[in-house]
């Protein structure tokens, strides 16, 4: 392996004495901010209904741009020529992009994929697209992001062994196209992407050749595509112990409170979604002792806070039956009242799992926030 600088520099601080729970420090050139950590989705270079003094407000260190979304409107040219996204987007904190292999999983039709990289349709206008490892990183290089993943391969769940097989080779040999394509490596960090399914030898063949490949942090990828909970724990707990311990562990889409948890007791650090702000839009909150659905007749007279134990702005101001009377109203202000909250909610709660790590009690604070939000088996996973 060769020695080579590394642009996004982990420090890991604490590990958990009853699990693989971890404490670290993330350094990018944005900034520095501790992990575990959850990044707020920034599809199309703002999270949905919020400016960047309300995310900076409720201590939002870094997050989220898409990269396919971002090519198609307005092209990463636009981006770069503004001078890269986070001025694009009046952001200077951290910044991740993702690279567009997950939205040709989850929205093109008719894809076609192939060692070149993969042809589909664009998904509003039906256009031909084509998208390849180089064409990522570009698409990344001109949106100037701190963090860049590389292009891959998000296979459909459940998939055959055969197919994984084909599929895991094939996307490690993307990740070295986008390592060499990467023409910013002293500005950009790049994470792999750890494939396979839920075949252990599989992923144990992608991390170990991705690790030889010295990234500056891996994905544990494939996983929050419809698989059963504890699929998605087992492939945890036998991939994150094959990933460097000097290097961040990100497990992409994935933002429920019962996952966050199941997730960092078995060694993730970062973790992103866009189900706070969706959720939101449907009138639902995460509090402390569970969803809230806002529509719902009992809150038309409850004037108390939306989360007793929230500081957010949101609860500091406003009552259910408000926020009630505005959800039925359509007004757009509810959207946003509740997109502070649930991203707050959810940076408080990563913020109590580093205290516990810190405290060695994470797995009672695990215990505790299961019994409080009512997290079963089959319920907000």
């Amino acid at each position: 392996m060769e020695n080579k600088k590394h642009v996004i520099k982990y420090e890991l601080l604490k590990e958990d004495k009853r699990s693989m729970a971890r404490l670290g420090r993330i350094t990018t050139p944005h900034g520095t901010f501790e992990t575990p950590v959850f990044m707020a989705v920034g599809t199309q270079a703002t999270v949905k209904t919020l400016t960047k003094e309300e995310l900076e407000a409720i201590g939002s260190n870094i997050i989220l741009g898409n990269t396919y979304h971002l090519w198609c409107q307005p092209g990463s040219e636009i981006v770069r020529d503004a001078g890269g996204l986070h001025k694009f987007m009046n952001w200077d904190r951290s910044i991740l992009t993702d690279s567009g292999g997950f939205q040709v999983f989850s929205l093109a039709k008719l894809r076609d994929i192939k060692e070149e990289g993969v042809t589909f349709k664009h998904h509003k206008n039906g256009a031909k697209l084509f998208l390849s490892p180089e064409i990522s990183i570009k698409i990344q290089n001109d949106l100037g992001s701190d963090i860049m993943m590389c292009f891959d391969e998000c296979p459909p769940y459940p998939s055959t062994y055969k197919y994984l097989q084909e599929s895991v080779d094939r996307t490690l040999r993307w990740a070295k196209r986008c390592q060499d394509a990467n023409r910013n490596p002293d500005t950009q960090g790049l994470f792999g992407i750890v494939q396979g399914g839920e075949y252990e030898d599989l992923r144990r063949h992608s991390a170990e050749e991705l690790v030889k490949m010295d990234f500056d942090g891996y994905s544990i990828g494939g996983l929050s595509v419809g698989e059963p909970k504890e699929i998605q724990n087992r492939v945890l707990a036998f991939t994150t112990p094959l990933l460097p311990k000097d290097k961040p562990r990100y497990l992409m889409g994935v933002g429920s409170p019962g996952a966050i948890l199941d997730a960092v007791e078995r060694g993730i650090d970062m973790f992103d979604c866009v189900l706070p702000t969706r959720i939101a839009r449907h009138g639902t909150a995460m509090t402390s002792y569970g969803r809230v659905l806002i529509k719902n007749k009992e809150y038309e007279r409850d004037f108390t806070p939306l989360d007793p134990k929230c500081d957010c702005y949101c609860c500091k101001n406003y009552t259910k039956a408000y926020l009630r009377h505005l959800f039925k109203a359509d007004e757009m202000l509810v959207y946003r009242l509740l997109s502070i909250h649930n991203i707050n909610f959810l940076l408080r709660l990563t913020e109590g799992i580093r205290n516990a790590i810190k405290e060695d009690r994470f797995l009672e604070f695990k215990e505790q926030v299961y019994k409080e939000y009512g997290i079963e088996d089959d319920k907000d996973f």
